[in-house]
């Protein structure tokens, strides 16, 4: 059985990754985050993924994405 990281922040998201739509967010929101059908799903990571936590506040920070993948 795999190890699963938690962040080490107290569960709180760095505002650096809240400030505007990157590739990966943009691909986590289109595939409504399914990490069944994310690209990282192939790297093996043993964190525990903040990114449908991000969506939403990217949501509701600056809206919905323009385009998605």
């Amino acid at each position: 059985m795999e190890d699963v990281f938690y962040p080490q922040n107290n569960g709180d998201i760095s505002s650096s990754i809240t400030q505007s739509w990157t590739e990966q967010a943009i691909e986590c929101y289109s595939i409504k985050c399914d990490c069944k059908q994310c690209s990282l799903k192939n790297g093996h990571y043993s964190f525990k993924c903040q990114m449908p936590k991000v969506i939403d506040i990217l949501i509701n920070a600056i809206g919905h994405p323009q385009q998605a993948i």
